[in-house]
C-alpha cells in the first residue's frame, strides 16, 4: 500500500498542522509506517534535520507524531519572511536566495512543482503512507495558477482532499460551502469532505447542519473534534506559548518553590523559533509572557532577547522602544538576560551586515563581548555540548558568524555577569541544563523557586501529541478515514457551482 492524504484547511490557522499530527500519530499507532509532508511552508519557526537541512519545526513536529527522523523530503520548500515584501527560500533544506513575493508567483513557484513531486513521490515509495498539510485555502483563486502545495499537489499526486475548519471562529458552514463552490471541477473531484475543528458543546445540536452540508455538496464529515487548551504544538508563526496553557490548566502545576519566576521576552519583529520559550513555559511556577515596552521589564526575573529573521531591524526596534537602554541598565545590575540566535547577535558590540540586511556597520548594545559578521552561507548544525555541568544539545540556523573576545564561555557564546549569550536553538529543551540554568537565575533574581526534579520536556511532548492522537481516534470516522487514505476520494462527487473563474 502507498496511500495518501492531503489535509487542506478553509483558512489559515484552521488547524492543519495539529490534524496532520494527530491523523500520524493515530496511524502510527495502528502500525502503519507513516511519513508528513507539506510541499511548501512559510514560517519563521525552523528546524534542522540530522543531515543538516532546514525545514519548518511543524513538519518536524509531525515526524516526532509518525516516530521517524524528519528529512528535508517532508519540507522541500520553506519560506522565511524577512519583510512584507520578501522572503528567503529555502530549498530542500539549504537556501537559494531571497524573492518577493510577485516574482515567486510570478513563475518562480510553479518550476519547483516537479522538485515538490518528485519528494512526495520518494516519501510514498517509503512509507506505507504520507500525510501532506496544505498551506492557507485551496481557494485562494488568485494563485491557484502557480499553486504546489494545496489542489496543485492534490490534482498532480492524486490526492484525496480532506477540509479542515475551525468553528470556534464562527461562519465554518459558509466556509466548507465557499471553498468547494471556488475550486474547478476537476479540484473539487479531490475533495472528499471535511472535518470541523475546535467545536464546543452538544454535538447532537451540530449534527442538522452537518446533515444540510452534506445535502449541498454531497460530501461528510469526517468528524468533529472538541476544543481541547495546549494543544497548539510548534506554530509555525505567531505568539503563543504552546505548552504553557496545557501545563497551567495541569493539577500538578504550582510552584515546588516558595515562589514563580517570571520570563519576559522580547517581541521583536520577525521573531524566529519562539518555540525556544516552550520548555520555558512547561516548567511548574515559570510564567512567560511577551512584551514590547521597557517598563514591563521590571518585574521580570529574566529577560530573553530572541532569534529573529532582521537583526539589525529588530535591533533598531529595541532602540525605538526604549527597551535597548531597559536591556542596557538590567544588564549592569547584574539582572539576569539571555540572548538567543540574533539576540545574541544583538547583545554584542559590533555588526558588520552586508547580507541580511545590507546595512554594513552597525553598533550593537555592547553587553557582550562579541563581533558578529554576516557570512553569505548559513550555519546549519546539531551541535552538543556542556553548560553549568549539564549536557545539552541544539540546533543552529544563522548567517551571523559571532567571534567572541572576553566573558566565560556558554555553549557557542559566552557570558558576562548575569547575561548569556548563544546561537544554540532549542537548548532549554535539555531537562538537566534548563534546570540548572533556572536555579541560577533564580539566585539571581533572589527567587526562592526551585525548578520541579522530574519536567521532562520530551515527555510533555510525546503526551501532547498522543492527546492529539486520542482526538482522531475518538472523534473521527476513522474507518472512513482510512479508506479515504488507501483508495482516495469517492467517485462521483457531484459538483458545486459556479466553480473557479476562468
Amino acid at each position: 500500500m502507498s496511500g495518501g492524504l492531503l489535509v487542506a484547511g478553509t483558512t489559515s490557522d484552521a488547524g492543519k498542522s495539529v490534524v496532520t499530527a494527530g491523523i500520524c500519530r493515530w496511524l502510527v499507532r495502528q502500525g502503519v509506517k507513516v511519513a508528513p509532508f507539506k510541499a511548501q511552508n512559510m514560517s519563521l519557526n525552523s528546524f534542522v534535520t540530522t543531515e543538516g537541512a532546514e525545514i519548518g519545526r511543524a513538519q518536524a513536529m509531525q515526524a516526532q507524531a509518525c516516530r521517524v527522523e524528519p528529512t528535508a523530503l517532508m519540507n522541500p520548500v520553506l519560506l522565511k519572511p524577512g519583510g512584507e515584501q520578501s522572503s528567503q527560500v529555502v530549498l530542500l533544506g539549504k537556501p537559494v536566495g531571497e524573492m518577493s513575493a510577485r516574482g515567486y508567483h510570478g513563475g518562480r513557484q510553479q518550476q519547483l512543482l516537479g522538485t515538490v513531486l518528485d519528494c512526495l513521490e520518494q516519501l510514498r515509495g517509503t512509507y506505507d503512507a504520507v500525510i501532506c498539510e496544505g498551506a492557507g485555502s485551496p481557494a485562494e483563486i488568485n494563485l491557484r495558477r502557480t499553486d504546489i502545495v494545496n489542489m496543485g499537489i492534490a490534482r498532480n499526486a492524486g490526492l484525496p482532499v480532506l477540509v479542515v475548519g475551525d468553528i470556534d471562529r464562527g461562519g465554518v458552514f459558509a466556509s466548507f460551502f465557499g471553498t468547494v463552490a471556488l475550486l474547478s471541477p476537476e479540484d473539487q473531484r479531490c475533495v472528499a469532505g471535511f472535518l470541523v475543528n475546535k467545536f464546543r458543546g452538544d454535538v447532537s445540536l451540530l449534527e442538522p447542519g452537518l446533515d444540510m452540508l452534506h445535502g449541498l455538496t454531497g460530501r461528510k464529515t469526517y468528524g468533529v473534534l472538541p476544543f481541547r487548551h495546549g494543544l497548539g504544538i510548534d506554530e509555525e508563526d505567531g505568539l503563543r506559548v504552546s505548552l504553557r496553557g496545557a501545563v497551567r490548566e495541569s493539577v500538578v502545576a504550582p510552584p515546588v518553590g516558595e515562589d514563580v519566576l517570571r520570563v519576559a521576552v522580547c517581541a521583536v519583529p520577525l521573531m524566529s523559533n519562539f518555540t525556544d520559550v516552550d520548555a520555558l513555559a512547561a516548567e511548574p511556577g515559570v510564567v512567560v509572557r511577551f512584551v514590547d515596552r521597557p517598563e514591563e521589564l521590571s518585574d521580570a526575573d529574566l529577560v530573553i532577547v530572541p532569534g529573529t529573521r532582521g537583526t539589525v531591524r529588530a535591533l533598531e526596534w529595541l532602540r525605538e522602544r526604549g527597551l535597548a537602554d531597559a536591556l542596557v541598565r538590567r544588564a549592569a545590575e547584574q539582572r539576569p538576560v539571555l540572548g538567543i540566535c540574533g539576540g545574541f547577535q544583538i547583545l554584542g558590540e559590533h555588526i558588520e551586515d552586508d547580507v541580511e540586511s545590507r546595512r554594513g556597520h552597525v553598533g550593537g548594545l555592547g553587553i557582550l563581548p562579541v563581533r558578529v559578521r554576516f557570512a553569505r552561507e548559513k550555519t546549519l548544525t546539531r551541535p552538543q555540548g556542556e553548560a553549568l555541568g549539564e549536557h545539552v544539545e541544539g540546533y543552529e540556523i544563522h548567517h551571523g558568524v559571532a567571534e567572541v573576545q572576553g566573558g566565560t564561555p556558554f555553549l557557542d557564546g559566552c557570558r558576562v555577569g548575569q547575561t548569556w549569550g548563544t546561537h544554540w536553538h532549542g537548548s532549554l529543551e535539555s531537562d538537566g541544563f534548563r534546570r540548572a540554568f533556572l536555579r541560577e537565575v533564580a539566585a539571581a533574581a533572589g527567587r526562592r523557586f526551585v525548578p520541579a526534579p522530574d519536567t521532562s520536556f520530551a515527555a510533555l511532548r510525546e503526551e501532547q501529541l498522543d492527546r492529539l492522537g486520542d482526538l482522531i481516534e475518538q472523534h473521527a470516522d476513522t474507518d472512513a478515514l482510512w479508506r479515504l487514505i488507501e483508495s482516495g476520494a469517492p467517485q462521483g462527487l457531484p459538483f458545486i457551482p459556479p466553480g473557479a473563474p476562468a
